[in-house]
């Protein structure tokens, strides 16, 4: 049993440091993560992951895996002049990734470039990275031809214009999410986020952050709806196609977890989830095995072809669960479309605003504590759709989210913490609090006075230069 103290951190050999092939042998070693996670207040940190779109900057093609202003190209760069590491999925194996520090860069099914920053302090730290990468990107794709959109969907190509990175995951995602929806393959390759990850205290806390994040996330996705496109042109139908998108991908594994937004619930519950949904695959002797046909649950208790589950295969399945906010041993906030470079510290400044700081989570739980799911669930399409237009128990949404903003805003307030200029932390909320104020989402920005008569290459032309980075 686990050995917990009265704040909820716990210890005792239920997460004693399990080798990852060690076989999951109780519901302990399936909690063991989670606990494992927990981290003092002084040691949190925050993490942003931003995916953009590669694509000629001429004709809007999408960026090749490999060839001479490829993918490849960009990693070679990005290796000679700025030590980068590349690394491949086995030895031998294509070039997938790259890493420095703590920080890494990676590519998702379509060839989408993410960033995974390093977990640092402040959001001033985060933007100094981010600002940092995209100089180096753009030293580089001045020579390569190369321009990079922010976007939530790829506004400009077709599917079967895209390439698939050579990751065995994803071949076998791509064979597995048509059973499971529509838009499985969408979501795979034409789909681009800015994601947050911040830590928790003990528990309690996390279980807290967690109901909160996933009750606000609807909110979110609609203050950040930045995907109005589709195969270049301007169709009104979104302004958030990436949303729509997640309305339709594998809802075992997807969603806002209605039963998770309840209190008291506790790391078992998501635990009791994650159990139920299918996995896709194992590692064996850096051998992927295809298993798309077995909860994890079933692979724990009854096995697989004579293997039996790790902790390396949990930890595995726990990254192929996609819900709006996500727990590993820290907490993954997932509901924002891909940004241009002036609102990209907006996602991190509104969820440290609300989530680390003791008065704005009071707050923000006070204001979402009458949510129900069912309402939530509807909301959904019509932030897709509508984004900060979309309507909210008779209001426009634009009221909540301007009270949302005024807690984050208090929140980051109190944290004080100052850039070297001696701004604190809600500079990064401005250009989102001016938009925001207007009733706006960032689409509307990108729609902005677009000429209705342009031609397709013309359109396409406009679309590159206004949804560069």
């Amino acid at each position: 049993m686990l050995h917990c103290t009265p704040t909820g951190l716990c210890s005792g050999p239920a997460i004693r440091a399990q080798a990852p092939t060690e076989p999951l042998l109780s519901s302990d070693d399936l909690l063991a993560p989670f606990y494992q996670g927990a981290k003092p207040a002084g040691a949190h940190r925050i993490g942003t992951e931003v995916e953009r779109f590669g694509v000629d900057r001429t004709t809007g093609a999408p960026l090749p895996y490999d060839g001479p202003n490829g993918i490849l190209a960009v990693f070679d760069a990005l290796t000679h002049r700025y030590g980068w590491r590349p690394t491949a999925e086995k030895p031998g194996g294509p070039i997938i990734a790259l890493s420095r520090g703590s920080a890494s860069i990676s590519l998702e099914p379509g060839a989408q470039l993410e960033l995974s920053g390093s977990p640092v302090r402040t959001v001033h730290e985060v933007c100094d990275e981010l600002s940092e990468h995209l100089r180096e990107l753009q030293a580089i794709d001045q020579r390569l031809g190369v321009a990079w959109l922010a976007s939530g969907f790829h506004p400009l190509a077709r599917q079967s214009e895209l390439p698939w990175v050579p990751k065995e995951r994803y071949r076998i995602m791509r064979d597995y999410f048509p059973s499971r929806g529509q838009s499985g393959i969408d979501m795979m390759r034409r789909t681009a986020t800015v994601q947050v990850n911040l830590d928790y205290s003990d528990e309690a806390d996390a279980m807290r952050k967690l109901r909160v994040a996933l009750k606000l996330s609807p909110v979110a996705t609609a203050m950040f709806a930045n995907a109005p496109f589709f195969e270049g042109q301007a169709t009104g139908e979104y302004q958030s196609r990436r949303a729509a998108v997640w309305l339709d991908v594998d809802p075992d594994r997807s969603g806002l977890l209605p039963e998770l937004m309840q209190p008291g619930r506790g790391f078992a519950d998501y635990v009791q989830w994650a159990l139920d949904a299918p996995m896709f695959l194992f590692k064996r002797d850096d051998q992927l095995v295809a298993n798309t046909g077995q909860t994890f649950r079933s692979f724990w208790r009854h096995g697989f072809q004579g293997y039996q589950a790790t902790a390396e295969d949990w930890d595995h399945h726990l990254n192929t669960l996609f819900p709006e906010v996500r727990l590993k041993g820290y907490l993954e906030v997932r509901g924002a479309d891909s940004l241009p470079r002036d609102l990209v510290c907006a996602v991190p400044a509104l969820w440290t605003g609300l989530l680390y700081d003791d008065r704005a989570l009071d707050q923000a739980e006070q204001i979402c504590a009458p949510f129900g799911p069912d309402e939530l669930q509807a909301l959904r399409p019509e932030v897709a759709r509508h984004g900060l237009k979309a309507r909210w128990q008779g209001q426009p949404l634009q009221q909540l989210a301007e009270q949302l903003l005024d807690t984050a805003l208090a929140g980051l307030a109190r944290r004080d913490r100052r850039d070297a200029d001696g701004h604190d932390e809600r500079r990064h909320l401005e250009p989102l609090v001016a938009l925001v104020s207007a009733g706006q989402s960032p689409a509307d920005r990108l729609l902005a006075d677009l000429p209705p008569d342009l031609q397709d290459a013309q359109l396409r032309g406009e679309i590159i230069r206004r949804a560069q980075l």
